[in-house]
């Protein structure tokens, strides 16, 4: 008999759904949610990314990051401003707020990782990095389901 509980993708799935509460529970006076964070976090790293990049780093459909930069817009934590050199495209800069949140959100992210990943040593956190790295494959592409 298959063993759900056991199954590598369950227990990913429910890990996954555990650490979101965590981290929305951690933003929630921010009026953030955590795939919000996520695009902040990307442009602390680089500001000034286009959709199309900001939709490739999070490996997030273009759709979806298009939502998101529009809530974080009208909270006033980034804005679209035209690309000097595709009249089609707009990088997204943060604002002078969204600058300011890194430090406080932040924060929360690492009261998350200590919450999410108590019991665990800081050798096996970063073992499970490493796995989960592996696990993700960057850049790579899908292939469609065989089953």
């Amino acid at each position: 008999m298959y063993d759900i509980t056991k199954s590598i993708g369950f227990l990913l799935s429910k890990a996954y759904q555990r650490a979101w509460a965590i981290m929305r529970e951690e933003i929630e006076t921010y009026d953030l949610t955590p795939p919000q964070f996520g695009l902040l976090a990307f442009l602390w790293q680089q500001d000034g990314l286009t959709q199309v990049e900001l939709s490739e780093k999070g490996q997030i459909d273009r759709t979806t990051v298009g939502g998101l930069i529009d809530r974080l817009e009208k909270i006033d934590l980034v804005e679209r401003r035209q690309h000097p050199h595709d009249r089609r495209a707009y990088k997204i800069h943060l604002t002078e707020r969204g600058k300011s949140m890194e430090g406080p959100l932040t924060e929360c992210a690492n009261r998350t990782l200590v919450k999410f990943t108590k019991g665990l040593t800081d050798q096996e956190v970063n073992e499970l990095r490493r796995m989960l790295e592996i696990l993700r494959e960057e850049g790579s592409v899908y292939e469609l389901p065989s089953c």
